[in-house]
């Protein structure tokens, strides 16, 4: 497990978290597991409540989980997004912010574990739900994440922020470098661009 810090956008402070950590893995199948961690009093905080898992629109409003993954080389990418009440959205973008179509037959697997401070989210998306690379090419990941404090403030978290605003989909937040070919056993399937 390589546990990487998310790191709190400037304009954006939170006082109610402490932190957000994050591991991303490959399963055997070929999928990609993503384990988020937040660490809060969570009482302070406005976090859905648990539902039937479903997809759902403009879940970044409030506390949800993001991740982006696209093709090295290629302009286009997918934004994942992972709610604690178990709804997701997946979209498709040709380039930057350009597109935003509904990834169809994504069902990510979502498991939610809550404690009095710390939240856990695992979100497993199958292979086939991920952008396909050419050979010998590798996916870039960016992972990140919107907090909702009870008063309704958001605060926004990513791997890398480069720009005076939140803004997940600038590509120089997609950090991971990740072999979609690396057998599942391999350590580590990934390498971090800092």
């Amino acid at each position: 497990m390589h546990k990487h810090a998310l790191i709190c956008h400037p304009e954006t402070p939170s006082r109610r978290v402490r932190g957000i950590q994050v591991d991303l893995s490959k399963t055997r199948d070929g999928a990609i597991a993503i384990t988020y961690w937040l660490d809060a009093e969570l009482s302070l905080l406005s976090i859905p409540e648990p539902c039937t898992p479903r997809r759902a629109e403009k879940l970044w409003l409030h506390t949800c989980f993001e991740a982006f993954v696209a093709v090295k080389g290629r302009p286009e990418y997918r934004e994942y997004n992972f709610s604690p009440s178990g709804e997701w959205a997946a979209y498709t973008f040709i380039d930057y912010r350009d597109g935003g179509l509904p990834v169809q037959n994504v069902d990510p697997q979502i498991l939610v574990h809550r404690g009095l401070q710390e939240l856990e989210l695992q979100a497993v998306i199958g292979r086939g739900c991920l952008p396909q690379p050419q050979a010998s090419a590798d996916w870039l990941v960016g992972l990140s994440a919107v907090i909702e404090e009870d008063h309704g403030g958001l605060s926004f978290w990513a791997l890398r922020h480069r720009s005076n605003r939140p803004d997940f989909h600038h590509r120089d937040g997609f950090v991971l470098s990740f072999d979609p070919d690396v057998d599942a056993a391999g350590d580590p399937s990934y390498t971090v661009t800092r």
